[in-house]
């Protein structure tokens, strides 16, 4: 039975991530932080006799932030692979927290480098890498070769780590390689997203729960791809014989408009557009009401207009198609999101 380390284990890509190895049949440890709120509910139904899975699933206490720790769970698993999903993951969270993000994204990647490097040489290791190293690319769409112009902290931070990871492959001969994953989206993606926020309070407004979305900048356009078939191309690229770095990514690129309006289709509403900037709003075609309104706190310090990747090189390579586009993503979510919202609702009579 194969070993596995997650890191990020509880996350919306480690929750899918941990699943998809269990279908394998895979022993996996998830490393999850101590906190005073027992909140494990990506992961909880993969434990324990309710399982349904081949595989074999243990959690274990740790933080990116505590070398000694790493070192430890590293030197007690032995792992054959090793997952690295952990990350201060928000964008505009990391202006507000610089030094935490870099010391979580880029220097706890290090100490995990480092303890595969003296007790688990033999592992295959990947890097959750992210879109946001090319900033504002001076190509689109992106591809390995594109120069990296950061510009955010959580950005940089990811820079330092992927340069880690490509030098601890060339200097020690690790199978280490970055998977450099575009947006991809889930009804376990964290509610302080765009995506899941946007989705979410759709479905409260459809139930009567809350009267308006609240946004930011909706021009701003992504390649939105679906976490589960994103999981799929990082187990396959350590299934390889040599270790690379891969661009994962759908190809397509969709605004925070569009979501906006397919999300509201999805409820039966059509919005129409009236305003420009901070003052545009999004009306109720047949009612005449305001359902969607611009706040400028939700605008970043430095945003980024559009971020498009191309996925070739793990198309060739590899084999790895997304099997879940833009509209059957947004439906995916709606319909989590609705059901969530009707049960809020009934209990709230």
């Amino acid at each position: 039975m194969k070993k596995a380390l997650i890191t990020g284990v509880n996350g919306q890509d480690g929750s899918y991530l941990t699943e998809f190895l269990l279908n394998k049949g895979y022993e996996v440890h998830g490393i999850v932080r101590r906190t005073s709120s027992f909140s494990r509910e990506r992961i909880d139904p993969l434990q324990g006799v309710n399982a349904k899975n081949p595989g074999k699933l243990e959690l274990h206490y740790g933080d990116m932030g505590d070398e000694k720790n790493l070192r430890k769970l590293v030197e007690k698993v032995r792992p054959d692979e090793v997952y690295n999903l952990a990350s201060q993951s928000h964008v505009g969270i990391s202006f507000e927290m610089p030094e935490y993000s870099t010391n979580v994204n880029a220097l706890g990647t290090l100490r995990l480098l480092e303890a595969i490097h003296d007790y688990a040489p033999a592992a295959r290791f990947f890097q959750a890498s992210s879109s946001e190293l090319f900033g504002e690319a001076e190509e689109s769409p992106q591809t390995e070769q594109t120069p990296f112009k950061p510009n955010s902290p959580y950005a940089v931070a990811k820079l330092y780590a992927y340069w880690m990871v490509v030098n601890y492959r060339q200097t020690y001969d690790l199978h280490a390689c970055n998977g450099i994953l575009f947006n991809h989206e889930s009804p376990r993606r964290g509610e302080n997203f765009v995506t899941r926020k946007i989705t979410q309070t759709v479905a409260r407004i459809s139930e009567g729960l809350e009267e308006s979305l609240f946004i930011g900048n909706m021009g701003a356009k992504r390649d939105w791809g679906y976490a589960p078939d994103y999981v799929r191309a990082m187990w396959m690229m350590l299934q390889q014989d040599e270790a690379e770095d891969f661009v994962v990514a759908t190809g397509e690129l969709h605004s925070v408009r569009e979501l906006i309006e397919k999300s509201f289709t999805h409820i039966g509403i059509q919005l129409e557009w009236n305003g420009v900037a901070t003052d545009e709003k999004g009306i109720d075609s047949k009612t005449g009401k305001v359902m969607v309104q611009v706040n400028p706190k939700y605008y970043r310090p430095i945003d980024i207009d559009s971020v498009l990747g191309d996925a070739s090189k793990i198309r060739e390579k590899l084999g790895w198609e997304p099997e879940v586009k833009f509209d059957r993503l947004v439906d995916i979510m709606m319909k989590a999101d609705l059901a969530v919202a009707r049960k809020h609702g009934r209990d709230a009579v």
